[in-house]
């Protein structure tokens, strides 16, 4: 069932991982949390048919729990055509795994955070920036959710 995010919380009744996902039209970057859901890590980043193959064994695998899936709204704040595209995305996961609870997360700007860090800090060549950006964009969106959860405790 999909969440919004301050109601998140009360349906995580487990001690598993939390899934963070970055929707792109190209490709989904993936996060985990820690089981006591207070440290998000890049994971991996799968191409759009990849992905769907790879869902159900990363599930089992990692124990996953639930899932927080990056939304990406416009900086006035509202909803377009990707956020919409998201929102597919996310009622796809819900049919196929019901039981897991999906909340949405605000990504404005977790690109742009991500990659500045990649340019800055890491001095990695673009090649390179393109085959981490999106898992490390998930583990900011992730990340970004973990506290939230953490402070509303």
């Amino acid at each position: 069932m999909i969440w919004e995010i301050a109601k998140f919380k009360g349906q995580l009744g487990f001690s598993g991982r939390i899934l963070g996902l970055d929707w792109g039209e190209k490709r989904i970057g993936a996060a985990l949390s820690d089981t006591t859901w207070l440290i998000a890590s890049a994971y991996a980043v799968y191409e759009k048919g990849e992905f769907w193959r790879a869902l159900p064994r990363l599930i089992e695998k990692e124990e996953v729990g639930a899932i927080i899936i990056g939304s990406p709204l416009t900086m006035a704040g509202r909803q377009e055509n990707a956020a919409a595209q998201a929102a597919a995305f996310a009622e796809k996961i819900d049919a196929a795994y019901y039981e897991l609870p999906i909340a949405f997360w605000d990504e404005r700007l977790s690109s742009q955070a991500t990659e500045r860090h990649l340019i800055e800090d890491a001095d990695l060549s673009r090649a390179k920036r393109a085959q981490v950006r999106d898992k490390l964009a998930a583990a900011y969106i992730l990340q970004g959710a973990l506290d939230y959860l953490k402070i509303e405790s």
